[in-house]
């Protein structure tokens, strides 16, 4: 999501409305579109046609075609205002009179584009304290007609234009501005005010308090601070082919793909330069929302660095839309486990490594989101003993504390998650302590739960009865794990890994609904003692008074 400090002031050089325009809009949350006109007051209808162009570039940014990126839009739609312009002019007073300067800026993922006409500026304040002017100032060169436009909005029918694309980051600042606000600003001192972080307002009232009214101009001016970028938005829209079908021997980059990986034929096994990779497409070609996730997921899976996953990155140069993988050959925990129980060590270290993953996404502010034996992939490395883990699909990813219930497999699901809670690491520990479960009994402990059922929750079997040969301190540990309550369940990795890894600090754990003979059988007898000898002390009471 694209976040912004945004501040915008316009100050009519008399009472009238004044020939300067400005205003900004954010779209989809992501896109940030910028204009800055100031009418030509030599130009009968020169505020007219600020006002039109201004209106027109919000309105129309709103509706692009999405095959379009953002230089072909910005060139297509300043091509069509200025010819409207011109032409409305010629039609109705046979010369230019509808006449503006034009500043567009556009910002789209990490990068910033920008388009001028005229003499109006666009500036970018650096995070380091550089100062920078983005446009051309398209003024006669002769000091004393320097006031005179060489190019401007609705001039002529042609124009040139130039697009500027510049990388911007968060700590930056945009600046848009009429002549009126840098005429009476040194560039030092509207740098400074900018570096302090003055509001549009305040600049623009200071710089009017000195100076003689016969000097003033209209005045506009638009500051745009950068709290955060939105990478995922260039990604979409970067113009890339979605193929509708694929098929073995098929070459795509230099990828030779060799077969499938599953039905959907979506996720491939490709060779280059003999070494062995997989190739992720998404599943649709033609929709809008498969394609979101797809852009969400590759994003994740380049930021996740742990070795606990499969290293994934997104080539720099793409002919179609896919990210890559590396293959690690193995079999899913299901599979592997199939007619047999995961052996106590392996468990507890399935334990620490899921551990170990989940709190890798913690940091990124992520969950898996779809924890169970069919996303974990097991494997040896060559010459060593033992197995090994790797967390598969980078599809189920998802923002810790995201409040979409059904994400994820509903049997794995923590009970609150059926009716809407977010998704954290209480939640997460649930699915891993079912994953447990299951591996070391071959059953679930709350029975298989079927998609979109509201299920209803009861005291499980403990998994020692299941399997006699899991200790009792891994038991406990299963147990509060999956534990209905959030209350009685661990609510942070930590805790989990720390119990994991400190069997003798481990308490006892017991349902709530665990009769207390079986939570302490010491109290529970020390109870019925003294209800006993209460009830005797009683009825000798009542055979002494008759």
């Amino acid at each position: 999501m694209l976040t912004l400090q945004s501040s915008e002031f316009i100050l009519s050089k008399d009472a009238t409305t004044g020939d300067d325009a400005c205003a900004y809009t954010i779209i989809d949350n992501a896109l940030l579109v910028s204009v800055l006109c100031d009418g030509v007051g030599s130009a009968a209808r020169g505020g007219t046609a600020a006002r039109q162009c201004v209106k027109f570039f919000i309105d129309q940014f709103k509706n692009r075609p999405k095959a379009w990126d953002i230089p072909k839009t910005m060139e297509v739609f300043t091509r069509h205002i200025n010819s409207l312009l011109f032409k409305e002019s010629m039609t109705q007073y046979g010369k230019i009179e509808l006449l503006t300067t034009l500043c567009l800026a556009v910002i789209e993922g990490e990068n910033l584009y920008t388009l001028n006409l005229g003499d109006s500026r666009i500036y970018l304040l650096k995070k380091d304290g550089t100062f920078v002017q983005l446009s051309i100032d398209h003024t006669m060169d002769d000091e004393y007609m320097s006031h005179v436009l060489t190019s401007a909005c609705g001039l002529s029918e042609n124009i040139d234009l130039t697009i500027l694309s510049t990388p911007i980051g968060v700590g930056d600042t945009l600046i848009l501005c009429s002549d009126g606000v840098y005429n009476l600003l040194e560039e030092k001192i509207f740098a400074d005010m900018l570096q302090k972080g003055l509001g549009a307002s305040t600049i623009i009232q200071s710089a009017t308090q000195n100076c003689d009214p016969k000097d003033r101009d209209d005045m506009s001016l638009q500051i745009f601070r950068i709290e955060k970028l939105d990478p995922l938005y260039a990604m979409k829209h970067a113009p890339l082919i979605i193929p509708e079908t694929l098929s073995e021997g098929q070459i795509i980059d230099g990828y030779t793909l060799l077969s499938p990986m599953m039905e959907h034929k979506r996720i491939w096994k490709v060779l280059k330069d003999s070494e062995l990779y997989v190739m992720k497409f998404p599943l649709k070609a033609d929709d809008d929302e498969a394609l979101d996730a797809f852009v969400r997921e590759a994003w994740y899976a380049k930021q996740i660095t742990h070795k606990a996953f499969g290293h994934a990155w997104v080539p720099q140069e793409r002919s179609m839309r896919y990210y890559l993988m590396e293959l690690v050959e193995g079999v899913n925990l299901q599979k592997y486990l199939k007619n047999r129980p995961l052996s106590i060590d392996n468990a507890i270290s399935l334990g620490k490594f899921l551990h170990r993953a989940e709190a890798h996404l913690l940091h990124l502010g992520l969950v898996h989101g779809d924890i169970k034996p069919e996303n974990i992939l097991v494997y040896q490395r060559d010459g060593e003993a033992g197995v090994e883990f790797k967390m598969v699909d980078f599809g189920s990813i998802v923002e810790i504390f995201s409040t979409n219930s059904r994400a994820g497999t509903p049997t794995y699901l923590a009970p609150e998650r059926f009716s809407e809670s977010a998704i954290n690491e209480s939640t997460e520990i649930f699915s891993i302590g079912v994953t447990l479960y299951w591996a070391l009994t071959g059953k679930f402990p709350y029975g298989e739960i079927e998609p979109f059922q509201t299920p209803t929750f009861k005291s499980p079997k403990r998994p020692s009865v299941i399997n006699k040969n899991i200790p009792l301190w891994l038991d406990s540990v299963i147990m509060r794990s999956i534990a209905i309550s959030p209350d009685q369940r661990y609510a942070h990795y930590s805790e989990f890994f720390y119990e994991l890894k400190a069997p003798e600090k481990v308490k006892p754990f017991f349902c709530k609904t665990t009769p207390l003979i079986e939570r302490s059988p010491a109290t529970f007898y020390k109870i019925g003692f003294f209800i006993l000898l209460a009830l005797e002390i009683w009825t000798f009471g009542l055979y002494v008074s008759k």
